[in-house]
């Protein structure tokens, strides 16, 4: 299939985020003059300049989803690192100086978040980070908020995108879609309900979680490091946030989650967050003609997952 954005298609769907941010910020009576963008992947990140704030526009998002459902992942995200940030941990907050809320423009739903210079000369540490992690849930349990049980794990995205790829031969091989399909037939009813869940996980205890991968989003400013990125908060087990890294990045987190009075890591869970970690890279695919270099991301996490166990070696 021809579908694929080329370079200009891309040049366009940037260009046309950064003049909604521009435009809605000015809406918010913010001064933009020179702003700028500061990334570009799955999301647009413009710095209003010189205006303090910078505002996240998603662009690569999958076609099922209904233009709600960003903004309401959005207004947790807001209201997490905003409670956070009032419980004096190292957060980026949202701007002080705009409503804390989603702000919808020319098809966009976008966030307003302050400005951190970035300290670009250091380079991340992400078992460090994995340590530090145990910090960032210690602190989350406190947290007031209602959050949905994994929905970190997008569980209608995993399965929306499996159905599709049986239309995409020239994305996914047929072995491999019949064997997603398969793996997440198993695993799926772990995801969806949380009593199913703990019926399969006796003792393992929920509490609200970063979602994204946090050792890769903790973001180096000039001041120290920040956590940042929570657009997938969900309530669920602490590995989860652990998924797809390694030994040595549990073994850290563990040092942390010791010093903090939390539990270690469980192995049967790490299997099962691993599992479905794998199943979602695969669920990227139908993204990748939104986002052509995506590919090169996922095809070395494509070539693991075929060597590993069937659903993760759980019995299910």
């Amino acid at each position: 299939m021809n579908d694929f954005l080329t370079p200009q298609d891309l040049a366009r769907r940037t260009s046309a985020a950064l003049d909604a941010a521009v435009a809605a910020g000015r809406d918010l009576g913010l001064t933009v003059t020179d702003a700028k963008v500061l990334h570009d992947l799955f999301s647009v990140v413009v710095h209003l300049a010189p205006a303090p704030v910078v505002v996240r526009v998603p662009t690569v998002l999958p076609r099922h989803a209904g233009f709600d459902s960003p903004a309401e992942r959005q207004r947790a995200e807001l209201d997490v690192t905003q409670w956070l940030a009032g419980q004096g941990v190292p957060v980026i907050p949202p701007s002080p100086l705009v409503p804390r809320e989603p702000v919808s423009r020319d098809g966009f739903s976008m966030t307003f978040w302050q400005f951190v210079e970035e300290d670009r000369d250091k380079e991340p540490d992400y078992v460090a980070n994995s340590e530090s992690v145990a910090d960032l849930h210690a602190a989350m349990r406190a947290y007031p908020g209602r959050l949905e049980f994994l929905s970190a794990a997008e569980p209608g995205f995993v399965a929306d995108s499996l159905a599709r790829l049986g239309d995409r031969p020239d994305l996914i091989e047929p072995a491999d879609l019949d064997r997603a399909r398969r793996e997440w037939r198993a695993l799926e009813p772990f995801v969806r309900s949380r009593a199913a869940f703990e019926a399969r996980f006796p003792g393992i205890d929920l509490q609200p979680i970063h979602g994204d991968s946090p050792p890769a989003n903790i973001f180096s400013g000039t001041r120290g490091d920040l956590y940042s990125d929570f657009e997938l908060v969900s309530l669920g087990p602490v590995e989860w946030d652990l998924a797809g890294l390694g030994p040595d990045h549990e073994s850290a987190y563990d040092r942390g989650a010791l010093r903090n009075g939390l539990r270690p890591l469980d192995e049967d869970v790490m299997r099962f967050v691993n599992a479905i970690g794998m199943l979602r890279v695969v669920a990227c695919l139908p993204l990748v003609p939104q986002l052509p270099v995506l590919l090169d991301y996922l095809k070395p996490a494509l070539e693991q997952w075929r060597t590993t166990p069937f659903a993760g070696g759980l019995a299910v």
